[in-house]
């Protein structure tokens, strides 16, 4: 009863994921695009720093934008760490339990408890698997692919949140460019 709770959130997480995915490859064309016409080619193109208003407001919005995403992203940063954090920690119970010699604990006692984690509820049985059990379930495919599935879940919202920050600093350094070169100011 409890298990199929936690497979109905991951289905309704698969989800969301494929949303954000979407959105967030739009977005970057959106930005992509935004970029082509802030480049110094295009300024000599359409004349040297003649900028709207509109162009100045949109990379403005695109700025403010972009910022709201980063704090986001950080807390997306932030929750992808943990499910890596208690595979971590599983598959290093796994490992002491596979090589007796490293522990000085029995093997019977070196325990994963999926209940301390927040994944199932407290009252949930099994919550906690213990031993040669925890072994089998370590030595398994699906285990050690969804371990590195998580590590790349995590490195990919690392490497977002570092294109979002790179995107932030440039286009407030080019919305700074244009507005000095609007007053006419040499650097």
């Amino acid at each position: 009863m409890d298990y199929e709770y936690l497979i109905n959130v991951i289905h309704a997480f698969q989800y969301v994921i494929y949303g954000t995915a979407s959105f967030f490859f739009l977005y970057g064309a959106l930005l992509l695009a935004e970029g082509f016409y802030t480049t110094g080619a295009v300024r000599q193109i359409f004349g040297d720093y003649k900028t709207t208003i509109c162009g100045k407001g949109l990379s403005a919005t695109f700025v403010g934008i972009t910022y709201a995403l980063t704090v986001v992203w950080l807390l997306v940063f932030a929750c992808s760490a943990v499910p890596v954090y208690i595979y971590f920690n599983t598959w290093t119970t796994c490992q002491s339990i596979a090589f007796p010699s490293k522990t000085s604990a029995s093997i019977g006692s070196l325990c994963a408890d999926a209940r301390m984690y927040g994944v199932l509820p407290w009252n949930a049985f099994p919550g906690k698997v213990c031993g040669s059990n925890l072994l089998s379930i370590c030595k398994t495919a699906e285990f050690q692919m969804t371990f590195h599935l998580f590590i790349a879940a995590f490195v990919g919202a690392a490497a977002t949140l570092v294109s979002l920050l790179t995107f932030m600093i440039a286009a407030t350094y080019n919305f700074a460019v244009l507005k000095l070169m609007g007053r006419g100011t040499k650097f």
